[in-house]
């Protein structure tokens, strides 16, 4: 088993992952600065593993708190979520995302160079590829220059990272371009927890149900889908922690920089997910319509297949499970991790 850094660990998906690689039998140690995120979960992570890791408050910026802990501990790879992710918010402040996402992902990897560290598995995105793309996606498409900051900084690590293990063989990265990360730990103990007002679709769906939010804001009615309304692939947050795992192992047995889609190879709309979400859980959700966000496409859904063949991965739940779980995770915390 290894020691595994996971930057980024006290967020949504980290928390998950955290929860995998502990079930797992690694040891993990987390780094997060807390900005978007809160410790509670990393309680809750071992609480339900009944293991404990370590939590190291920090930046991935601050290049002396990386040598501190690559020197404490005798980490064998990293896993790298830290990083800002709202579309939205990326084209206002473009620099505080430039810094965090990709000013951070140097910092780290000078810092593992430093420490001889060489393996990595990066959280990437779907939006790294051109639009003029057609779904399904699949990873020998070309990437292309995304309609947001956020998706930018995306490609723009990738392409780093990309460039950085063709000049030093000793890397082993791992590329993992998530769709759309649903759904909660079974147990409703950990899950989505956005600070303000959500960017993503689910919780703003969940944080309706629950009274948080008078109405659900669906950007877009006139996307030339089945309904109108953007089509997405969203896959859930265990299946996409899971797929972690898969990778680590992958690129602890190889080396050089490697992508992999991390989807259902579904699409479904964002009116099909409001309205199986009322049926799945007996609950109403009020909407209404909103003009379209900037940097948003009508389709997006991969093809897995590469990933399915090459990491002994595949997605195990439904879409039904997605929204059952989303929503027992609001319901036993309508306020977060606050409650």
């Amino acid at each position: 088993m290894a020691n595994i850094l996971v930057t980024g660990g006290a967020g949504y998906i980290g928390s998950h992952t955290c929860v995998e690689l502990l079930n797992a039998g690694h040891d993990v140690v987390v780094l997060d600065n807390l900005s978007n995120s809160s410790v509670e979960s990393l309680n809750r992570v071992q609480e339900l593993t009944h293991k404990s890791l370590t939590f190291v408050e920090g930046d991935i910026r601050d290049g002396k708190t990386l040598d501190q802990l690559f020197g404490l501990y005798q980490i064998d790879a990293v896993i790298h979520f830290a990083g800002l992710k709202a579309v939205g918010e990326s084209q206002q402040i473009p620099l505080t995302y430039f810094d965090h996402n990709i000013a951070g992902s140097i910092s780290l990897v000078q810092a593992m160079q430093r420490a001889e560290v060489f393996k990595l598995v990066f959280s990437s995105s779907a939006t790294v590829y051109d639009e003029a793309n057609s779904s399904p996606l699949n990873e020998s498409m070309p990437t292309g220059m995304p309609s947001n900051n956020y998706g930018y900084t995306k490609l723009i690590v990738e392409q780093l990272l990309e460039k950085t293990s063709q000049a030093d063989v000793r890397w082993s990265i791992a590329l993992l371009r998530y769709f759309n990360p649903v759904g909660a730990h079974k147990s409703g103990r950990i899950g989505e927890d956005p600070q303000g007002i959500p960017n993503n679709l689910m919780p703003y769906v969940t944080q309706v149900a629950v009274g948080r939010r008078d109405k659900l804001s669906i950007y877009g009615n006139d996307y030339d889908t089945v309904d109108g309304t953007g089509v997405r692939d969203y896959i859930h947050v265990v299946d996409l922690a899971n797929a972690h795992l898969c990778a680590l192992n992958n690129r602890l047995e190889q080396h050089g920089c490697r992508a992999w889609n991390i989807g259902t190879g579904n699409g479904s709309s964002v009116l099909e997910v409001k309205d199986a979400f009322e049926k799945v859980n007996a609950v109403a959700v009020a909407f209404e319509f909103a003009p379209r966000r900037e940097g948003d496409v009508a389709t997006s859904f991969a093809d897995n297949a590469r990933a399915v063949a090459e990491l002994g991965w595949k997605p195990q739940y439904q879409l039904e499970d997605m929204l059952a779980d989303s929503w027992n995770w609001q319901k036993q915390n309508p306020i977060g991790y606050k409650s």
